[in-house]
């Protein structure tokens, strides 16, 4: 038995393809905000880190009317470090819109999250959105993502796929690519007639299950998740199956469905409905709700291993606690576990120190954006260089493999072809489509792209681009080259002096400015050779009564080089850190005297 009225879908895309830009256009042709409303662009990224970088990072949920039909929509993330987040909102729809670029083409999170769908059996919409970019080639990209449809072993029925082409940013839509759309209806009918409506028998016993949780301060946790079989209404006496089998009993207290961005209050809901739960009071992502005298769970949700791993401590620096709130062991385990709840693709294990734990995730970027969070939360930390899982196979040692897709100038391609084959990177396929721009394809260890994005820039000018993916383990590939040249380390305490600086300018690039405080073991600079000098950054000029006629002449210093934070974990080596807090980004020794790394090195 099926839900007529009801439709449930996913949009998957690239970063950067305008995926929410066309969530925002069924919006507002569907009614959702009312004509004189004021609206900010990309409604669903809400989220200010998601505003400020262009990309999803926590998959959303919404719903749109169009007739007689609600559409429920989730705008799942475009990155593979967000990969869990992709996961469990597949298992919440029955079709998905693959929307690709029309200049660009498929990307390898196109792949990552097409290949999670097709092997779900879910059927695809394919729109290849900014139709009306000059460069666009919709008849080569829509070969391309045939080819792809191929490559992941998609079924008959799921390559049978509609095509529409569409300018998001314009809200319009259309089956042919020479004749441009005027509107977003094309693409309604196409979900309506493409989609099947959700399959469930009310009759049977309640399977619900949690793909994603919310919070409030009224009603504590919330549930998100898709009724399979069964309804529920508000008073319901309920049984929680969790994780360990066991069965908890509780009663629902609030019943939410979505319209639009919000969420409205509902008596009852019904298989195929997307509903939130309020009233559960520690329910977890993978739990199901079922009824109490004939539980039915569903299945686990599978999520893939996190492949990288970070030390987070706590700040142990002479500067430490004078930015931020949260500044103990406890504030930080206590966030970590927080985090746990919600975000089912990290780990947090203990480590030897009691003032450290080991955050294992999908990437670097999905770690750096909890490292961003927290440090806008208000807590102080200090976290390593990122390291690579491995794993023991027959005897072997296996490590992550990362797929490479690099878009350059022809110019640069030598550099970058060298810098990745210092990497254990190998060419896979090299593509010219005579723009002037040529895209290279590498399978890569994930270990050789540590580091490796401030190098790619430079090498570029600033005008590569690069995306990767997770692809398979392989055998260890041997060691690779690290960074190569040493750092300069602050030898005292005190303010970094102008005078200091400019003698110090031929040794290095410099990381600080004038008046900066410092503290011995704090790093303030790159050496131009590969090995670390202790340096004084705090000397003053002596002051003499003898003068001459060059000796006051002003002093001209090069402009300090400025890290963000995925640039300051990636510039670090094994025995170094990042010091993180709510105002400033600081790197430093692990060992802060020289008697200490001397040690240490041994």
């Amino acid at each position: 038995m099926n839900n007529p009225h009801r439709r449930n879908v996913a949009i998957i895309a690239h970063v950067d393809h305008g995926k929410t830009t066309l969530v925002d256009a069924l919006f507002h042709q569907s009614g959702v905000f009312r004509a004189n409303e004021r609206v900010a662009e990309r409604a669903l990224d809400n989220i200010d880190l998601e505003r400020e970088r262009g990309i999803t990072i926590l998959a959303k949920n919404a719903a749109v009317r169009y007739g007689n039909v609600i559409i429920n929509i989730v705008d799942t993330p475009g990155h593979a470090d967000f990969g869990g987040e992709v996961e469990r909102t597949l298992l919440m729809v029955d079709g998905v819109l693959l929307l690709v670029d029309a200049s660009e083409g498929p990307l390898p999170q196109t792949r990552f999250v097409l290949r999670k769908s097709l092997e779900r059996g879910l059927l695809p919409i394919v729109v290849i959105n900014k139709i009306d970019r000059q460069d666009a080639r919709p008849a080569e990209v829509l070969s391309e993502i045939y080819d792809l449809f191929i490559d992941l072993d998609a079924t008959e029925k799921q390559i049978e796929f509609p095509v529409l082409y569409a300018n998001a940013k314009a809200g319009t839509a259309s089956t042919d690519a020479s004749i441009p759309g005027e509107s977003i209806q094309p693409l309604f009918e196409s979900i309506l007639e493409r989609i099947p409506a959700p399959e469930g028998d009310p009759a049977e016993p309640l399977q619900l299950l949690v793909a994603n949780l919310d919070s409030s301060d009224y009603l504590g946790r919330i549930a998100i998740g898709r009724i399979f079989n069964g309804s529920v209404k508000i008073g319901d006496s309920v049984a929680v199956s969790k994780l360990d089998g066991k069965l908890q009993r509780t009663r629902v207290t609030k019943l939410f469905m979505f319209d639009g961005l919000q969420r409205v209050e509902v008596e009852d809901a019904a298989a195929g409905d997307i509903v939130c739960l309020a009233g559960l009071s520690d329910i977890t992502i993978g739990e199901t709700i079922t009824d109490p005298d004939n539980p039915s769970p569903v299945s686990m949700i599978h999520v893939d291993e996190p492949t990288v791993s970070m030390m987070f401590g706590i700040n142990t620096s002479p500067l430490a606690g004078r930015d931020g709130r949260y500044v103990t062991s406890r504030n930080l385990r206590d966030r970590l576990t927080r985090e746990l709840i919600g975000n089912v693709s990290i780990r947090v294990e203990d480590s030897e120190s009691a003032d450290q734990v080991k955050v294992i995730g999908r990437g670097e970027l999905q770690l750096s954006i909890l490292i961003e969070m927290m440090r806008r939360e208000g807590y102080e930390m200090q976290v390593s260089r990122p390291e690579i899982v491995t794993r023991v196979v027959d005897g072997h040692t296996e490590e992550p493999v990362e797929e490479l897709v690099i878009d350059v100038v022809e110019e640069y391609q030598g550099a970058v072809i060298e810098g990745l084959g210092q990497r254990r990177a190998t060419m896979t396929k090299m593509v010219n489509h005579g723009s002037g721009r040529i895209r290279l394809e590498f399978r890569i260890p994930t270990r050789g792209l540590i580091g490796f994005r401030s190098q790619f820039l430079t090498d570029t000018r600033g005008t590569g681009i690069m995306h990767h993916v997770f692809a398979d383990w392989e055998a260890w590939h041997g060691p690779i080259v690290g960074r190569p040249n040493g750092v300069l380390v602050a030898d005292r305490a005190g303010n970094v002096t102008a005078y200091a600086m400019y003698n110090l300018q031929a040794r290095g690039e410099l990381f600080v400015e004038p008046t900066t405080e410092v503290y011995e073991g704090m790093i303030v600079g790159e050496n131009a050779r590969p090995d670390d000098i202790d340096v004084n950054v705090t000397k003053e000029k002596k002051l003499t009564n003898m003068r001459a006629s060059n000796s006051d002449e002003g002093i001209r210093l090069i402009p300090p080089r400025r890290f963000n934070l995925e640039q300051a974990i990636e510039f670090i080596s094994d025995d170094e850190l990042v010091e993180i807090t709510p105002k400033i980004f600081r790197l430093r020794k692990r060992g802060l005297t020289a008697s200490q790394r001397r040690t240490a090195a041994r």
